[in-house]
């Protein structure tokens, strides 16, 4: 069982042909607006890989909020947690160039009332999983990670968007997940040496104590940890839209853990997702399901 504590976004996506410089005005496609948000894609794309997964966070009372469970519902979330609140649900303004790169402002709304006290008590057992990431307040992030640790289920951060914790903060947290540009962040942070990522990755696992795990975009993705140093590698694809391929290996790679696999394993199908998630438009309508993951690792 994964419980996912976060956040749930509309995206507002515009395709583009450059991402426009500082002062300049480009046009854009017409205004789709997607379902979204970290803690949404990530329920989102380790239901789809086949794990039971419950949903917890916060959305508005506004004309775009049904937008923000749309994929959710359909696909067997378990919404009877998501708290509904008066005001703005949360909100990411994308634009989406030619390459299929992109740049994100995300308006919090909702998300900023999301509360660790939500995960009601008894709701984390021993095997479970804890899925949390970066989009609603830190200190409830950490609440519920304390939360899970407590009550022994294996607590997974996605360290996004990135803010440089310590070791301290961490504590709680069985397995880290950051993208490369991340990671380098968080060793300049801690005073680490700069290196390659695998040198990277180890020293981040080593200072922090605990699993680490980079996401290289289409190079794969590096672990280091208890297991030792751990790659696995993307499957080539023609990229239409990145969004959301980070949110797609934290997904996976959570199911396939919560479902007794070993580590390597799980990255290896949490990167084919995240290369499959990267060929379609949009975050959540792009998540590959279980049998299309399992058919792309053949």
């Amino acid at each position: 069982m994964i419980t996912v504590f976060g956040s749930l976004n509309v995206d507002l996506v515009s395709r583009v042909v450059a991402i426009p410089k500082p002062g300049e005005t480009v046009h854009g496609s017409d205004l789709q607006l997607i379902p979204g948000g970290k803690g949404a894609n990530q329920a989102l794309a380790a239901r789809r890989a086949g794990a039971k997964v419950k949903m917890i966070g916060v959305i508005g009372d506004d004309s775009v909020a049904g937008v923000a469970l749309q994929e959710l519902e359909p696909a067997g979330v378990d919404l009877s947690a998501v708290r509904r609140r008066h005001g703005t649900t949360g909100v990411a303004i994308i634009t989406v160039d030619q390459k299929g790169e992109n740049t994100i402002v995300v308006s919090p709304g909702a998300n900023a009332e999301a509360r660790a006290s939500q995960i009601a008590a008894g709701a984390l057992n021993k095997g479970d999983t804890l899925l949390l990431q970066m989009e609603v307040p830190l200190a409830e992030t950490l609440a519920a990670a304390k939360a899970g640790k407590a009550a022994g289920a294996t607590v997974v951060l996605s360290l996004a968007p990135f803010s440089p914790l310590s070791a301290e903060q961490l504590a709680p947290v069985s397995t880290l997940i950051v993208n490369e540009h991340e990671a380098a962040d968080f060793a300049g942070a801690l005073g680490l040496k700069a290196g390659d990522a695998e040198a990277t990755v180890k020293g981040l696992a080593d200072k922090l104590g605990l699993t680490v795990i980079a996401t290289l975009g289409p190079e794969g993705a590096i672990a280091a940890g208890k297991a030792g140093v751990v790659r696995v590698s993307a499957i080539p694809v023609k990229p239409v839209d990145t969004t959301g391929a980070g949110d797609t290996f934290a997904g996976v790679l959570s199911a396939w853990l919560d479902q007794g696999a070993d580590l390597a394993t799980a990255m290896k199908f949490a990167a084919i997702a995240g290369s499959l998630a990267c060929t379609r438009e949009g975050a959540q309508p792009s998540f590959p399901r279980r049998a299309e993951i399992e058919a792309a690792a053949r």
